[in-house]
């Protein structure tokens, strides 16, 4: 069991009945709800609260973060980004899904601009396995399909991928990288494109399975942090 805790801005479930009708406990509610069925213990964290919900003592109880946030990147207070910043270095996992592309957590550990091309237009989505061998695909098939989703479209800014998982073809002919993972100090990150707010995508339990796979891959690993600076020889250097 891994202590999760699902981040979401809430600003659409709020403002948007398309939104309230998909999703009435809020997109962070409908992922956590899965993640629990996982035998997982997990919490959820918003915008609005006090600290973004990401206080010290959450983090640092924190396995694995997911994010979801879309028109309010910039509410997104810089210290908390520094601060999940330096939990993801110290080891905790981090799966940014769908719009958070373009969150200020994500553009800090990548280093780009994290930019694409979008449209809306109710396309069919097709993402393509790419990697079967990897445990964050175990269990699904050839592609998984999506009748209505939102077009992300190449070029996507990002540092080339540790490994490219999924790669997806939309109706209008675009395609994008959409399952992505990194490394960063001792944290794993797992970039996963679907998602958009209007559609069902988080009830698919294709996509559950993913995002579950990611959970457990980016669990922590249990090691001591490396220590830098000037070291003391481990043997005796000899002079010349």
């Amino acid at each position: 069991m891994m202590n999760i805790t699902v981040w979401n801005e809430n600003r659409h479930e709020q403002t948007n009945q398309v939104v309230r009708d998909v999703y009435p406990d809020g997109i962070h509610g409908t992922i956590a709800q899965f993640l629990e069925k996982e035998g997982h213990q997990v919490r959820t964290a918003t915008l609005d609260e006090e600290e973004h919900g990401l206080t010290e003592d959450v983090l640092h109880s924190t396995d694995v973060l997911l994010w979801w946030g879309h028109q309010a990147h910039e509410e997104v207070s810089d210290e908390i980004v520094e601060r999940v910043k330096q939990r993801v270095l110290d080891g905790m996992g981090l799966i940014v899904l769908h719009s958070g592309h373009f969150s200020k957590i994500f553009k800090t550990l990548m280093g780009t601009t994290c930019d694409l091309k979008w449209r809306e237009a109710n396309e069919k989505e097709r993402l393509w396995v790419v990697d079967p061998s990897h445990p964050i695909t175990e269990g699904v098939g050839e592609f998984i399909e999506l009748e209505k989703e939102e077009m992300y479209g190449e070029h996507f800014d990002i540092p080339a991928p540790d490994e490219l998982l999924f790669l997806s073809w939309f109706e209008g002919g675009e395609v994008f990288r959409s399952g992505c993972t990194y490394r960063r100090g001792q944290g794993k990150v797992f970039y996963f494109r679907p998602g958009h707010e209007t559609y069902p995508t988080y009830h698919n339990p294709e996509i559950q399975r993913v995002i579950a796979n990611g959970v457990r891959w980016a669990e922590p690993v249990k090691q001591e942090k490396p220590v830098y600076g000037n070291a003391k020889p481990l043997e005796t250097i000899g002079s010349k």
